[in-house]
């Protein structure tokens, strides 16, 4: 490839030129990082990284290509990647498109041959920051004004309202399902939907807004909470919604959704140094004592002390830093992970969760039975 050049400007002025590659746009995102070897295309897909853009800590992307089969969404909502060394020319039977390609489509910058390590070293020490990905022309921005656009603007508070269904939709076969589930998409991965239906349930995923009697009126035998992008306390229809609902069903959540459930307990929620995203992230489960090498994504955790007094308690502990990756209350049949069972790529020590879904959801029923 013959691209423009490139560059990448952090709001405290640091900059990082190098190559463009995917859509010739100027973005302005959160900069964040991920240091999983595979799975880029999972990534690119997935909605919680909406308005980010993400440097892979592996330095090389786009060797195998991109599948019609392993899309995390219709339409990916990322803003960008940041990326050491650029491959586009694939070698993979399941191969059909050029990660350079797919970008183009959906407008996603890209900017390749910066030093990615120097990039996640920054962000580690520093946190999380506000950037802008640009292609160099004559007319480009010089820093100072670079950076003077990234100071005005803001995050979307929105986000999850535009990642997420607009229309009610059903997935699975309802004549051979065990179990009903309403799925609250929040800008659900759709291996979520996958793992749940291979797992005998029949889905109606609703918006993100979607009401408490709306939910009622479906008769489900539990409801799940999905992951999804930006700041959990900004989603208050969602937090009212399962708050409302807790103690009527079953719930499991995952990611965002493992915030929500807790904000709707009371608990809070803070937004971590530079958040944990890749694919090695080594979680307790506190109830077995198991180790569970686990899939990650996300920039918020819960406060581990604002749990005291909600009717929650800890379940899962990250071992890197000690936050909750897990909570649960028996009593209403909830419970929640901060990690990704159903991540692909990625291990499968955590598939037990949706056994473990499936069995609040045989236990409620019996309960209703015998009451």
């Amino acid at each position: 490839m013959k691209n423009k050049r490139a560059r990448l400007t952090l709001e405290d002025g640091s900059e990082f030129c190098g190559v463009s590659f995917g859509a010739e746009r100027t973005v302005i995102v959160e900069l964040v990082f991920n240091t999983s070897m595979v799975g880029y295309q999972e990534i690119l897909s997935d909605p919680s990284y909406t308005d980010q853009a993400v440097v892979m800590t592996y330095p090389l992307i786009g060797n195998y290509g991109i599948n019609e089969e392993d899309f995390e969404s219709v339409s990916p909502s990322i803003s960008g990647m940041v990326v050491r060394d650029y491959n586009d020319e694939p070698s993979n039977f399941r191969s059909t498109q050029t990660l350079d390609q797919v970008m183009k489509q959906h407008g996603i910058a890209g900017i390749s041959g910066v030093d990615t390590r120097k990039i996640t070293r920054h962000i580690r020490k520093f946190g999380s920051c506000r950037a802008m990905i640009t292609v160099l022309t004559e007319e480009e921005l010089s820093l100072s004004e670079a950076v003077a656009e990234i100071s005005r603007t803001d995050p979307d508070p929105k986000v999850v309202a535009r990642v997420s269904t607009k229309e009610i939709y059903h997935a699975g076969d309802p004549e051979k399902a065990v179990y009903h589930v309403v799925a609250i998409d929040c800008g659900m991965k759709q291996n979520i939907v996958r793992m749940l239906c291979r797992e005998g349930c029949a889905l109606t995923v609703v918006p993100w807004n979607t009401d408490a009697e709306t939910i009622r009126k479906f008769s489900p035998d539990g409801i799940f909470v999905s992951n999804g992008p930006g700041d959990p306390t900004d989603v208050t229809e969602t937090i009212e919604t399962v708050r409302a609902l807790k103690g009527q069903f079953p719930i499991f959540g995952i990611c965002l959704g493992h915030q929500i459930i807790s904000l709707a307990y009371h608990a809070k929620t803070y937004k971590l140094k530079f958040g944990h995203r890749g694919g090695n992230h080594p979680v307790k489960n506190l109830l077995s004592g198991k180790i569970e090498i686990t899939s990650q994504n996300h920039s918020y955790a819960v406060d581990e002390a604002s749990i005291q007094g909600t009717g929650l308690e800890v379940t899962h502990r990250n071992l890197l830093d000690q936050t909750v990756e897990g909570v649960r209350c028996r009593e209403d049949h909830v419970c929640s992970v901060q990690y990704h069972p159903e991540s692909a790529p990625g291990p499968q020590d955590s598939g037990y969760l949706f056994d473990e879904f499936l069995q609040m959801m045989s236990d409620f029923r019996e309960e209703r039975k015998h009451a």
